[in-house]
């Protein structure tokens, strides 16, 4: 059946693109960095990292949803007929291994893959069906549904949108009233526990909240839901705020008009900045694994090709490392940080486990 072929660009670099023609208006300056990065190669030589077909054996194009490490990953891919949509598991060998498989007359969708525990777990929906957790053992066997409650569930292209703690996984969904209600089940099924939040809030790592997911400025408070102790974000004089528990990340427009992007804490404290000129975000998540925040730089050719530089700031020794010179379609979890590269008519993913950078 037709597809394209080409690697989409992440949403941060939609999003630049279209801001107004950014790469028109910059001038040659603004793609100038003080100090060139060291490429990943050399700066992390022992990091594990892999380059992977797009296709599966079979020939059909394959989507990642989660690495387990820098070569195992579930993902989707249709059936060569095109009459199901399959979750699959594609082993560090290239072998393939089915999870699920639902009709494609359904609209079948699977969403939010995470690793909870030594197992795959997901939510899935089709029409006229409720949306479901599911869950399957990552050294083997047969799928198993943990519960149809799921709720309203809100997806926000997250690490966190799935998080598992303490034995349950944990997700939040449309409450009552513009409530936000903070689900939990056991990783084994049972009952599932609904907290109802007055307000909007997105999950980050176990058991913090995030609020301002409708803030134009981003975000205000973190919350924590052992404790109900509210911590205050700072706010600064302009910009978007986004955090996680350790970091947040300013995004704003320096006095000339250039991109601009810092770190600091949720207090206001260790502000530095990471990057300017062209340079974009790229994936929601602040600062994965509390050491890494990654961003692309937007080159002349990006309108093109729909891709860019892509790099990573070491929040511990402040230092750039260059990722990929010329990257698409940038997805990080679990860990995990993966991009394409190519053509339109041909494309290679790439992966590098950042849990593995000593």
């Amino acid at each position: 059946m037709p597809r394209d072929r080409r690697p989409r660009p992440g949403v941060g670099l939609l999003a630049a693109l279209a801001a107004g023609a950014l790469l028109l208006a910059v001038p040659p300056a603004a793609y100038g960095r003080r100090t060139p990065p060291a490429p990943a190669a050399v700066a992390w030589p022992g990091v594990q990292r892999a380059s992977l077909p797009a296709d599966l054996a079979d020939g059909t194009a394959y989507e990642p949803g989660v690495f387990v490490d820098a070569r195992t990953s579930a993902g989707t891919a249709r059936s060569r007929d095109g009459r199901t949509l399959r979750l699959v598991v594609r082993a560090a060998d290239g072998s393939v291994r089915l999870l699920r498989a639902l009709p494609s007359a359904r609209n079948p969708s699977f969403q939010t893959l995470t690793v909870a525990g030594g197992r795959f777990v997901w939510f899935e929906r089709t029409d006229g069906g409720v949306l479901e957790v599911w869950g399957a053992a990552v050294a083997g066997g047969p799928a198993r549904r943990i519960t149809a409650d799921a709720g309203q569930a809100r997806f926000y292209r997250s690490d966190d949108d799935l998080v598992f703690a303490d034995g349950r996984l944990h997700w939040v969904a449309a409450g009552p009233g513009g409530a936000t209600e903070v689900r939990a089940v056991a990783l084994a099924g049972g009952p599932v526990d609904v907290r109802v939040v007055p307000g909007t809030w997105r999950l980050l790592s176990w058991p913090w909240l995030v609020d301002g997911i409708a803030d134009t400025r981003g975000a205000t408070t973190l919350r924590n839901l052992a404790t109900g102790a509210d911590v205050a974000v700072a706010r600064p004089r302009r910009g978007t705020v986004g955090c996680s528990p350790v970091w947040c990340r300013i995004v704003s427009l320096d006095d000339e008009g250039y991109s601009r992007i810092e770190l600091m804490r949720p207090g206001g404290g260790d502000r530095r900045e990471v990057a300017g000129g062209t340079a974009a975000t790229e994936i929601v998540d602040v600062a994965p694994l509390d050491r890494f925040e990654v961003f692309v730089t937007i080159g002349r050719t990006a309108e093109l090709t729909g891709n860019a530089e892509l790099l990573v700031h070491e929040t511990g020794t402040r230092r750039t490392v260059q990722v990929s010179p010329d990257a698409g379609s940038v997805t990080y979890r679990n860990g995990v940080l993966w991009w394409s590269t190519g053509s339109q008519e041909s494309f290679v993913r790439h992966t590098l486990d950042l849990r593995t950078v000593r």
